[in-house]
């Protein structure tokens, strides 16, 4: 079968990806182009014969230079890579600053077609498009199209496949009918006024629109702010209350219900015990840790794509442009850093609504320091058993981490992500409602491609971590485990901190996969939780999962009636464990603890995520430079406070 190569070009927010979305379907895939963290999004369909692969090629708005990484990607493509026919997207309102960038692709003498997508919007508008005329006068095919509801969308497939057979290019000699001076650019703009006025129609009195409404409030210096805020709130409050009781559900099927399963089974098979553990508990509690991401990571992408595609995340960076300038940082940086209290990793994915890769990196940089909601358990934990005004010390700690955070980003900025900020125009779409077919194909491929490229290695590093808790075979105590000795052999470096104590520091071994996970470790080493042994009855146990997913999804739902977010709400964990950590631990020691796990880069999926949207040697330099600066602050507190 005949493979057609299409590349979807056009302006940022035309809707090239909405059309991309209907033509292709669940044949969406979302990755990076090769060697940069620039989003790379294609599809492919078979129509008549031909199986056609489309590539959504970064926003653009000329080819005469590129102020970014995601220009340059375009522009090299559509300058050197092969392809059979250019789909050329315009934003039918704006036809008129779109038409510029059509007069240069147009000199590249390829076959190409247009979209003029967005025509119900123009037609509100009172502005009339005659496509036929529009398409007579260069002889290529020129069609309308509505990337919201897809409707129009698949009449292209036809007019791509008569496009490259009867090779339409555009009839390249009108542009020589511009005269009026030898300067290309003049040239263009002339043409451009030139079709405006054979193809349009606008009505007499103009229309006030709906974005021009809204943006009175939304982007008014003092109203914008409050809306902002609202919005951040709501979107932060969402993406942790809806997510984490499906979370805790996943866990707990994981490893109440599937992990003990096995266990049974293979027992009752009379498998070798080392063998049962190491399915039940490494291979299945690896697979939990991995699928308790997917709730987390479809929410987020959910409402950042909802955002998006509805036009208001270009605001929120034009809103708090002004203010974040000041020390460094862009507008779009708000969203990442506020996600990072409730979870580090769907915050660093977030990044990629930023357009420079230096900025890119900044954030990711600042975002480990935030202090995410697993580690406030562990805060609180400590907090209630050593301190006379716990929350004090937790406010303390957030502190902490928010200002070492911007101090990391300032030092940065003047070494190794050295660069002046970079300034850019940005471009407001208008206000739209996404179709829910758009956004839910667009989040889908983006948890396919977090669960291929991250999920993977988090799962390889959750079956490594168990292998040093359970080798030798056999090994009944933590303390002669693989683990153990690591602990011990760690012990030194970590005496000057107050945290000499082999149990101590094995305790940050398995911590790496989650840090609320410390607390249920020091249990095991310190022996202070008993494990009741009984025979598993898969009836009632099924039967309890259904009543556990059945209770999730109420209080999923019952938390959007809530105004605090239950991110933050942390249950008492105390229990027998309490007195033994009196044992181990001062006042001092705690805070140092405290503040290493603060600092110290949040977890396995944090590290594994920096590397696939950053690259392997920013994720493992930041991992050593997390560790050597919570080692430092850590120092500082346990000698001040001893």
């Amino acid at each position: 079968m005949p493979i057609l190569r299409v590349p979807l070009v056009g302006n940022p927010n035309v809707g090239k990806t909405s059309i991309l979305n209907h033509l292709a379907g669940t044949n969406l895939k979302i990755g990076n182009w090769p060697g940069v963290t620039v989003e790379k999004r294609e599809g492919k369909t078979f129509f008549q014969d031909y199986e056609i692969e489309f590539i959504d090629l970064p926003g653009i708005y000329t080819l005469e230079r590129a102020t970014s990484e995601d220009e340059a990607i375009t522009i090299e493509f559509l300058r050197k890579e092969n392809y059979d026919a250019i789909l050329h997207v315009i934003e039918s309102p704006r036809l008129e600053r779109d038409l510029y960038l059509t007069t240069q692709l147009f000199e590249l003498k390829k076959p190409i077609l247009i979209a003029l997508n967005m025509s119900d919007e123009a037609q509100a508008l009172g502005i009339n498009i005659d496509e036929k005329h529009f398409s007579e006068l260069f002889n290529i095919r020129v069609l309308k199209t509505i990337g919201r509801t897809g409707e129009g969308v698949k009449a292209l497939l036809p007019a791509i496949i008569e496009t490259v057979e009867e090779k339409r290019i555009p009839r390249y000699e009108i542009l020589s009918l511009s005269q009026l001076s030898e300067n290309p650019e003049e040239k263009r703009l002339a043409l451009v006024k030139g079709i405006m006025a054979e193809v349009t129609r606008k009505d007499f009195l103009p229309k006030k629109t709906l974005t021009e409404v809204l943006d009175r409030f939304l982007l008014h210096p003092f109203l914008g702010f409050i809306f902002l805020t609202l919005i951040l709130y709501l979107t932060f409050k969402l993406v942790f209350d809806l997510s984490s009781p499906l979370v805790d559900f996943i866990d707990g099927f994981v490893q109440d219900f599937l992990s003990p399963g096995l266990q049974y089974l293979l027992t009752t098979w009379g498998a070798p015990s080392m063998f049962t553990r190491f399915l039940s508990e490494a291979v299945f509690g690896g697979l939990g840790i991995v699928l308790s991401f997917l709730p987390l990571i479809f929410v987020i992408y959910f409402l950042l794509t909802f955002l998006e595609t509805s036009g208001y995340l270009p605001r929120v960076a034009f809103l708090m442009d002004r203010f974040t300038h000041k020390v460094g940082l862009h507008g779009q940086s708000v969203i990442p850093l506020m996600l990072s209290f409730g979870c580090n990793v769907p915050a660093i994915l977030s990044t990629r609504t930023l357009q420079d890769r230096s900025d890119r990196l900044l954030i990711m940089s600042m975002i480990p320091f935030m202090p995410c909601s697993a580690r406030l358990v562990v805060f609180s934990f400590f907090a209630l058993i050593f301190f006379e005004r716990p929350v004090l010390l937790i406010l303390s700690l957030y502190l902490l981490g928010i200002i070492t955070a911007f101090l990391s980003s300032i030092l940065l900025r003047h070494t190794f992500l050295k660069k002046t900020l970079s300034h850019f125009v940005m471009d407001l779409p208008p206000y739209r409602l996404p179709h829910i077919k758009v956004l839910w194909n667009i989040t889908f491929s983006h948890v396919r491609n977090f669960l291929i490229r991250a999920g993977t290695v988090i799962f390889a590093i959750s079956v490594v971590l168990w292998l040093l808790l359970n080798l030798p075979p056999g090994v009944e105590d933590v303390e002669e485990s693989i683990a153990g000795k690591v602990g011990k052999t760690l012990a030194p470096i970590f005496e000057p901190l107050g945290l000499g104590d082999w149990r101590i520091t094995t305790s940050l071994i398995p911590a790496f996969l989650a840090r609320e996970a410390i607390i249920s470790n020091l249990a095991v080493i310190f022996k202070t939780e008993e494990k009741e042994e009984k025979a598993f009855d898969f009836g009632e146990a099924f039967k309890e999962q259904v009543e556990r997913l059945g209770l999730a999804i109420k209080e999923a739902l019952f938390s959007l009636f809530m105004l605090y977010p239950k991110a933050f709400e942390v249950e008492d964990q105390t229990g027998g464990l309490q007195g033994e950590i009196k044992r181990f631990f001062s006042s001092a020691s705690t805070l140092s603890f405290l503040v290493f796990i603060l600092i110290y880069n949040s977890c396995v999926a944090a590290v594994v995520t920096m590397w696939k949207e950053g690259s392997r040697s920013f994720a493992l330099l930041f991992l050593v430079y997390s560790f050597i600066l919570a080692w430092l602050l850590s120092f500082v507190v346990f000698r001040l406070v001893s």
